[in-house]
């Protein structure tokens, strides 16, 4: 982050106004523009007087400037050896992935987070397209992203399921956060871009922006006063949910053209009601960008499942829920780890979007956008909730399966 730098969405499909176009003509050159064309993201050193003019760009969509991303921490960590029973986990199990008829098969996902351990048994013959957008290089010296990935689509390992999409054949690997868990939200946009690029039907994220690391670089780095450091992040936060919601609402625009992309994120760990049952934050972005499923966490008291309630740390607001306590999943080195948080939730509900993204497949030979989120919020359930939940918790509910 550099003081006077700024992100620039721009959308190379929109056509000069000021250019003599008849109106036939201009139709065509849109559409043609929009089919050949991926939005933009540039990198610019202005001023005041630049960003005035550059505002009046009619390709120029949104500008924000660099802002800190971490992953959403996992509230618990307990290393365990590989299961050697058989079955499923209670995250596939109460989605009812277990029961679909659909694996994700010929489906793309992509996993924006720390990298992959592809050398993992869990992903033996799923095709990983990797690209690192960190400077570290591939791979994951985290641990949060294999684990992420391994819950949508590890495969079945001595007899036992943790993922709920093992039929994906084709991942890609956005690494955007370091070995410490930190980004920007530089490397986010030009990740999601390069993902709808690869053909990703569904987008997987658990990062949330980091506002008190911008605060605190304006103050360590910057000298600036507190008062004046926490004005200038919150419009930097600002303009980078609006960049999200911009870029958000240009990728569901491409669905009348190309295969439709779903972006799921995680609602973020920030709430504490075993402190206080008030102390509920609500949905942080990216998650709380406009076109963004938002997910938040839920967790059991055990065997049947039957009695679901919202993970404490879970963030209010988010439009559908799913497991987010002990999840089971793959770790770097061929280790497995139980992992907590919205973080663990999110990649169930990724898995869940690639189901009804081969249904809708299978039946209709495309991807609609409108159609696969439609399905993904409209199918989710409240019959497994523990009685007297709030609806703000959980959203529309547990996400669900196709059967």
């Amino acid at each position: 982050m550099k003081p006077g730098q700024y992100i620039i969405l721009r959308d190379t499909s929109r056509v000069d106004l000021s250019e003599p176009f008849s109106g036939r003509s201009l139709l065509l050159e849109s559409r043609r523009n929009l089919a050949t064309s991926v939005p933009r993201i540039d990198i610019e050193s202005l001023d005041k007087g630049d960003l005035g003019e550059l505002r009046r760009d009619p390709q120029v969509v949104s500008i924000a400037p660099p802002m800190p991303v971490k992953l959403i921490k996992p509230t618990n960590s307990e290393q365990v050896e590989a299961t050697n029973q058989t079955g499923v986990t209670w995250g596939v199990k109460v989605t009812n992935a277990d029961r679909s008829p659909y694996t994700g098969k010929g489906v793309t996902v992509a996993v924006l987070d720390s990298g992959i351990d592809s050398s993992h048994e869990a992903f033996r013959g799923v095709e990983l397209i990797q690209q690192d957008f960190t400077g570290e290089g591939n791979g994951d010296a985290n641990g949060h992203g294999t684990h992420c990935a391994g819950t949508i689509f590890g495969q079945v390992t001595n007899g036992f399921r943790f993922s709920v999409a093992p039929g994906i054949q084709r991942a890609l690997i956005g690494k955007v956060l370091d070995s410490q868990g930190s980004g920007s939200t530089e490397q986010i946009y030009r990740a999601i871009l390069w993902a709808l690029d690869q053909g990703a039907n569904v987008v997987s994220m658990s990062l949330g922006l980091d506002f008190p690391g911008l605060v605190e670089y304006y103050i360590k780095e910057l000298n600036y006063p507190a008062d004046l450091a926490t004005s200038v992040a919150l419009e930097g936060y600002r303009a980078n949910v609006r960049l999200f919601d911009k870029l958000a609402a240009l990728t569901s625009a491409r669905n009348s053209i190309f295969q439709g992309t779903v972006i799921v994120a995680a609602a973020g760990n920030e709430s504490k009601r075993n402190i206080n049952k008030n102390y509920e934050l609500n949905v942080a972005p990216p998650a709380a960008a406009d076109g963004i499923v938002s997910v938040g966490a839920l967790k059991t008291a055990g065997e049947p499942n039957n009695a679901l309630t919202v993970a404490d740390f879970s963030n209010s607001g988010p439009n559908v829920s799913a497991p987010g306590v002990a999840i089971y999943s793959a770790w770097p080195g061929g280790g497995y780890r139980n992992l907590n948080g919205t973080s663990m939730a999110t990649p169930h509900v990724a898995g869940i979007a690639a189901l009804w993204a081969e249904r809708l497949l299978s039946s209709t030979d495309r991807i609609d956008v409108i159609q696969l989120t439609a399905k993904l919020i409209g199918e989710a359930k409240v019959d497994r909730l523990a009685a007297g939940f709030d609806p703000l918790d959980v959203g529309a509910g547990l996400v669900q399966a196709p059967l």
